[in-house]
């Protein structure tokens, strides 16, 4: 699923952006191939920025 979302992005922002881009990359991957999900389990929105935003504090 992430793969995929990579490549169609890839594809939509190189045709959107091509002549920009050319300026800042020489390769032609935009994407690293890592990548992570995470999900919330139905947490809501401010619980979640609550928990980042403390995440440095919470050691």
């Amino acid at each position: 699923m992430i793969n995929s979302l990579k490549t169609v992005s890839s594809r939509l922002i190189r045709k959107e952006y091509s002549n920009h881009m050319v300026k800042y990359y020489w390769k032609p991957a935009l994407w690293s191939r890592a990548y992570c999900l995470i999900t919330d389990g139905g947490a809501p929105l401010d619980i979640l920025t609550n928990y980042i935003a403390n995440q440095d504090r919470q050691k």
